[in-house]
């Protein structure tokens, strides 16, 4: 390791968190970001370069520092900078509209964010806001931000460090039809589900799923938003993710990859009933960095590389590539690997237990691919590599993944005899009560 690195890591334990860099360094994982380039990343001292099958959750689904993008930003440096929130912006309006005219059914407005967290806030807002109702309901397993309102509909996990869910959060488990029917009353502002939600692992809802749950929403005068932040611009295979469902929503979020990983915007788009909260008082919501003018330029790029046709046929070219090689994998590794999950480039390697995600995850990276495992369900790993990806390096992908899928079934249980060693000691500790 180099002493730039080491420093660096010092500095990072001094002044931003000790407790991440002991993790990493715990598993062999202390990699500092230096150069990145298309599907790569490279460690600062050059010493490892990884494949990102990670993408940041759809940050970089064109890949890092994508050339047209780093050149809408350099065309406006000369002129514009962040903006003032406050005043009338000719570029917010532009990438406004090319939103509304890329959105099902009559969504029509937009309001812009920092990142997705703010703009699943501004969602919830317009839906209480709107409704007069502040009964909002998620999925059990979804994410949606850690701040605010977004932190409010996810798991006990993120929210129990910081007190109790507030009132009128209420979780339904994903997919359930049955039980949203039962919870989703006069009472409800809005329904909030991701089109696949990612942390779950990758689960893909049945076709008439979203149609349904707007049928439920319909009957009670509720909102429905769709989280789109990971599965939209083109990850899917279509533009929106939801566009597979047939599914006309009130609200729909975006983030991450409209950045195209250079400059952060996130957007809350909605049908024209919802203004009406803005009627009285148009300033009621705002956001300082929301829409910087700067990120509607890269923005703009970014829904015009998103939206070509050439660009989606490549996606679902390269989706399929991977699902027949996936295919053989889970024949060769039956009972580690359980199902592939998949639409588009949206997909999820599902195991035979929660030891298995943290497991393929530190394989993979020992085998220069960086995957992570789903939070909320551990068993599955998710993959999510940029949508740029060449048939070539798709081959890469599965060439590495054979050889981390190896080591992983060997490490799965010495884990598990770790865990258990573990579990006897802390029993011992507390009959001896030290």
């Amino acid at each position: 390791m180099s002493e730039t690195k080491q420093a660096s890591l010092s500095s990072f334990r001094s002044y931003v968190s000790p407790d991440k860099v002991n993790f990493f360094e715990r598993y062999g994982f202390d990699f500092v970001m230096g150069k990145r380039e298309g599907c790569y990343l490279w460690d600062m001292d050059g010493a490892k370069k990884l494949f990102n099958c990670h993408s940041n959750g759809g940050v970089f689904n064109l890949g890092h520092r994508h050339p047209d993008v780093i050149a809408a930003l350099q065309s406006v440096l000369n002129n514009l900078d962040i903006g003032n929130h406050v005043l009338l912006s000719s570029h917010r309006a532009v990438l406004a509209k090319v939103l509304a005219e890329s959105m099902p059914g009559d969504i029509q407005y937009t309001v812009f964010s920092v990142g997705g967290g703010e703009a699943v806030d501004v969602a919830i807002k317009l839906a209480r806001g709107y409704t007069g109702r502040t009964k909002i309901v998620s999925a059990k397993g979804g994410y949606h931000g850690h701040t605010g309102y977004s932190l409010a509909t996810g798991d006990d996990y993120y929210l129990a460090p910081f007190g109790p869910r507030p009132i009128d959060f209420i979780q339904a488990p994903f997919a359930s039809l049955s039980v949203l029917e039962n919870i989703v009353d006069k009472a409800t502002a809005a329904v909030i589900l991701e089109t696949v939600p990612a942390t779950l692992g990758v689960v893909v809802p049945p076709r008439e799923y979203l149609g349904e749950v707007r049928r439920i929403c319909d009957a009670a005068g509720t909102q429905l938003i769709i989280d789109e932040v990971q599965t939209g611009l083109g990850r899917t295979g279509k533009l929106w993710g939801l566009e597979h469902f047939n599914v006309e929503p009130d609200i729909v979020v975006i983030g991450k990859g409209l950045s195209g990983g250079i400059y952060p915007i996130a957007a809350t788009c909605f049908r024209p009933h919802l203004q009406s909260v803005f009627k009285d008082d148009p300033f009621i919501h705002i956001s300082t960095f929301g829409g910087a003018e700067l990120g509607c330029a890269v923005a703009l790029k970014v829904l015009e590389i998103s939206s070509q046709p050439d660009f989606l046929r490549h996606v679902k070219e390269v989706a399929a590539r991977f699902s027949k090689q996936m295919d053989s994998l889970l024949e060769r590794h039956a009972g580690f690997l359980v199902e592939f999950r998949q639409l588009g480039m949206m997909m999820g390697i599902k195991m035979k237990n929660d030891l298995c995600g943290p497991a393929l995850t530190k394989a993979a990276y020992d085998n220069d691919l960086l995957m992570v495992y789903a939070n909320n369900d551990r068993s599955v790993c998710q993959l999510l590599p940029p949508l740029i990806v060449s048939f070539e390096q798709v081959d890469e992908i599965m060439e590495k993944l054979e050889a981390a899928v190896k080591k992983a079934k060997t490490m799965v249980p010495i884990v598990r005899i770790k865990e258990g060693l573990a579990g006897i000691g802390k029993k011992i500790k507390q009959a001896w009560g030290s």
